[in-house]
């Protein structure tokens, strides 16, 4: 305990970081006594501590209980403290870097003010900890670290942008123009796959950054960090930033082995974080099986860890060129027909390591010989592999030819990894790799062979002597032990119980070392001066075994340029090989389809099915067309009831379309109910629908001829009465009563029993509006009560008219009345609540925090407005009227907050 209190000092007089995000651990293994071991019930090497606020924060988050705390010293000089076990502190170090964002880790060494810090990380920095992280687990991502310079001006914002990747050993640079919802940064953070940003502090405290920092906060966490980018250029500062966070140039191991290239934002298709959260992209830890989403569907690899990352980078960022998707296309479908070529092929790739993750150590001299024994053993399969490409005829034979089979001969000839393998199975010990040692063979090295054939010269020695002093003795080999243990070195050993009949000249011609329970230990002047001699010549065959393991590491590192290719070689064909086995392995085959250039062409999907939905074991799923024509039907309005399939429908959509890695050819807009509504709800502000109102127009903004636009249930739960004036596609400079072409409406279907009243969901998307409103069906479908219910189809048959007769305004205008002293009346059933209080007269408040005169103003602003002669009135006089209702409302609302950002 006095060593764990000189070890910390009350923190005075350790050498902490300033970053306060950091979770510190302390490395005890080498400090703990075994008194101290003792006392604390484990072994000291599985030993790690943390203090203070530290240790409050491991006990709660990982122990559940401050029980785990121990108090270190007395009174005010005491701190806390919790002890972490070594498989502890790995399943600490993996929720804080790959799980969380909002959590850096590091681990010090040393004692008092000689505490060193040996290891950092962060969500994207994970090279420190990549031996804890991925020692029993694949490396599925490969995050990126990312720093953003804004340049706000009068016309928008210029973003600088760096970004590094550890594990593809990658430095970029962007510099582009975004607008106030910052789409452009948001869609290449999702791209980079990002899971660390830096910013500015004073753009990180600005009122122009807070857009920024939202749109930050929906790709992950962002902490703004000390303020290295003030002063420089745009992107070079951004990227000069993060290289200083990193302290790349503090690791020489760094030089020369990174690549520099720009990144381009319209390589790829763009898709933002709400986008891939709401397309189940990516898989969750709430997802009930790995089919929850495209990425668990669609992982079929093979490799360790290589081709998940290259699918995670696929499906973030999805192609643009037809001909690169076209080609990939083909590579899969020559895997879909030769089902024997796939399957080999996938047998070969499973015997593939990491290549990346073994490269990189070697490049961080970190690697040892067991790293470059896994790289030999991947590097033997080549040939295997090529093989079998070899013997493919098909019509994509030129194809397969060019991406793989020759490339792969390239990396694999006499000039390359051909040299590698020579170079292991000249150095290694390949014999012993099923004992588990990875040794350099005697042979390697003339030194190392001497002293070999000297240890075996030794050993021999030893063994005739001790034959020879069981003859002396009257015993058998087998009773007379000849052992080798640290303490002693070579000794004898015999029980206990044959003691006596040899102790006459055990005493006179042998050394007695030791003598406990399990025998009597003894030596002469022979074996010690034979076991010294061993033990020397074994000393220096493993420093030369060290010295030329070292020599080989360093000489297989220059291979890491063509190991890097070969990567990326199996990692590509590991993940179409996998598209292969989803295609013919799925519940219903998938269809190859007929990708066309963007301006050209039309979207038909025929018997469309949710890839992820039909996957699920009780889904029989029911298929659907769609049909995106140019002209006739670019823009589609989808209705219908809740639950009936409409967000199912269109998730499918896309969800084909990323799955062929194309961006689709023209603007598509998916509406569940594009309505103007007036939303009343309990609280002072209502910005709920306004977010939803400037997300709405940071999308049309950044639309484009060949954009996808899908916005599901935007203003959900509104009356359909209250407009549809989003949806209205009024063109600039043409006239506004002219007839839009090629928007179309589509319902999912479903069908009422017209004796029982009830509701089945027929799942299928058909033509035309939806008939009639279901949302009293689907209340009674979740057991509303019966009152509640009842009281609902009284007030539905009063306000609903689906005739084909035109409603106007007049109509309408009272029916919006009717609607809010109806929600009015109902409101007053509902018994009091936090959020809903009865009036002395018993009535319901919908709106309490509303002063009486607001709400008596509002109520007539309604009642005003519904008894306007509309059909009398131009539009001039209408809007002059209405703002002369809107203006006297104002007066009535001046302390209202919510009602004048209403207004």
């Amino acid at each position: 305990m006095d060593d764990d209190l000189h070890f910390l000092d009350q923190n005075n007089s350790l050498n902490l970081s300033s970053d306060s995000r950091a979770v510190r651990f302390f490395d005890r293994r080498e400090l703990v006594d075994a008194f101290t071991s003792t006392l604390l019930g484990h072994a000291c090497k599985d030993y790690f501590t943390a203090h203070g606020e530290n240790a409050a924060f491991v006990a709660k988050t990982y122990y559940h209980t401050t029980t785990a705390l121990r108090q270190l010293g007395n009174g005010s000089d005491s701190l806390s403290s919790v002890t972490v076990s070594k498989s502890m502190f790995e399943t600490i170090a993996r929720d804080l870097l790959l799980e969380r964002t909002d959590r850096t880790i590091e681990l010090y060494e040393g004692s008092g003010s000689n505490c060193r810090l040996v290891k950092s990380g962060s969500p994207g920095n994970l090279g420190s900890f990549e031996d804890i992280l991925f020692a029993n687990n694949e490396m599925q991502d490969s995050p990126a670290t990312v720093a953003l310079l804004p340049n706000f001006r009068e016309n928008g914002c210029t973003i600088g942008l760096g970004y590094i990747d550890l594990t593809k050993r990658v430095v970029g640079l962007a510099e582009f123009l975004d607008d106030s919802q910052f789409t452009n940064v948001e869609s290449a953070l999702v791209g980079l796959g990002c899971r660390e940003c830096l910013l500015p502090v004073d753009v990180a405290k600005s009122t122009e950054g807070r857009g920024l920092l939202d749109a930050l906060s929906r790709c992950g966490s962002i902490e703004p960090v000390r303020d290295l980018v003030s002063g420089l250029e745009i992107a070079p500062a951004a990227l000069e930033a993060l290289l200083s966070y990193a302290e790349m140039l503090s690791d020489e191991t760094n030089y020369g082995n990174f690549t520099i290239k720009p990144y381009n934002l319209d390589s790829c298709m763009r898709l933002d974080s709400a986008a891939m959260r709401a397309l189940n992209v990516m898989e969750s830890k709430n997802d009930a099986n790995k089919n929850f989403s495209l990425f668990g569907l669609m992982n079929r690899t093979c490799t360790a860890g290589m081709g998940k990352r290259l699918l995670h980078m696929w499906l973030k960022q999805p192609l643009l060129d037809v001909n690169e998707i076209n080609d990939r296309l083909n590579l899969v479908q020559a895997f879909v027909e030769d089902i024997e070529l796939c399957q080999e092929l996938r047998q070969h790739l499973k015997r593939i390591s990491d290549i990346d993750r073994l490269t990189r150590n070697l490049q961080k001299k970190k690697a040892g010989l067991h790293h470059v024994v896994k790289l030999y053993q991947s590097s033997i399969r080549l040939p295997y592999i090529k093989s079998a490409l070899e013997k493919y005829e098909g019509q994509f034979s030129p194809l397969i030819k060019e991406r793989f089979f020759e490339p792969l001969g390239i990396c694999s000839d006499d000039d390359h990894l051909n040299k590698f393998v020579a170079l292991v199975e000249t150095s290694v010990d390949l014999d012993q790799l099923e004992n588990g040692e990875y040794m350099i063979s005697s042979g390697y090295d003339s030194r190392l062979l001497e002293l070999k054939e000297e240890q075996e010269s030794l050993e021999s020695n030893i063994d005739s002597l001790h034959k020879k002093a069981a003859d002396d003795l009257d015993l058998t080999d087998k009773v007379l032990k000849l052992e080798k243990g640290t303490q002693f070195g070579h000794v004898f050993r015999i029980t206990k119980k044959e003691e006596p009949k040899i102790r006459k000249k055990l005493t006179t011609q042998f050394i007695v070392l030791e003598t406990r329970k399990d025998g009597v230990k003894f030596t002469n002047s022979k074996l010690k001066k034979l076991g010294d001699q061993y033990q020397r010549i074994l000393e220096e065959y493993k420093n030369c075994q060290k010295e030329l393991v070292q020599r080989v590491v360093q000489t297989a590192a220059t291979f890491s340029e063509v190991f890097e290719s070969l990567a990326a070689l199996l990692a590509e064909l590991d993940v179409l090989l996998g598209f292969a086995d989803l295609a013919t392995s799925c519940p219903t085959p998938y269809t190859r389809p007929d990708i066309t250039p963007s301006d050209v062409g039309d979207i038909i999907l025929e018997g469309s099915r949710h890839p992820c939905v039909e996957a699920q074991d009780w889904v029989n799923f029911i298929p659907n067309d769609c049909k995106l024509v140019r002209g006739q039907s670019w823009f589609q309005i989808i209705t219908g009831p809740n639950m009936g399939g409409k967000s199912t429908f269109i998730r499918q959509l896309i969800g084909d379309i990323m799955s062929l890695s194309s961006e689709p050819p023209f603007l598509f807009v998916i509406a569940y109910l594009l309505v103007l509504v007036l939303a009343i709800v309990n609280c002072e502000e209502c910005p709920l629908f306004m977010q939803e109102m400037l997300e709405t127009a940071s999308i049309l903004k950044g639309a484009t001829d060949k954009s996808l636009i899908i916005i599901d249930e935007l203003g959900r739960g509104t009356s359909t009465y209250d407009g549809f004036a989003l949806a209205h596609d009024n063109r600039e400079g043409e006239p506004s009563n002219k007839k839009i072409i090629g928007v179309a409406n589509y319902h999912v279907s479903a069908h009422i029993d017209s004796s029982s009243r009830k509701l089945t969901m027929l799942y299928k998307v058909e033509p035309g509006a939806c008939d009639q409103s279901f949302g009293i069906h689907v209340a009674e479908f979740a057991n509303f009560p019966e009152s509640v219910v009842s009281l609902a189809r009284e007030k539905a048959a009063e306000l609903e008219d689906f005739s084909p007769a035109t409603i106007n305004a007049v109509d309408l205008s009272k029916q919006s009345y009717d609607l809010c002293t109806t929600c009015l009346e109902v409101y007053s059933d509902i018994p009091d609540s936090g959020h809903f209080k009865r009036d002395k007269n018993g009535k319901g408040n919908l709106i309490p925090m509303l002063s009486l005169r607001v709400q008596q103003g509002l109520t007539s602003f309604l009642k005003e407005f519904a008894e306007l002669p509309l059909e009398q009135m131009d539009m001039k006089q209408a809007l002059d009227h209405v703002n002369k209702m809107k203006s006297d409302l104002e007066k009535d609302s001046e302390n209202c907050h919510w009602l004048k950002q209403f207004l």
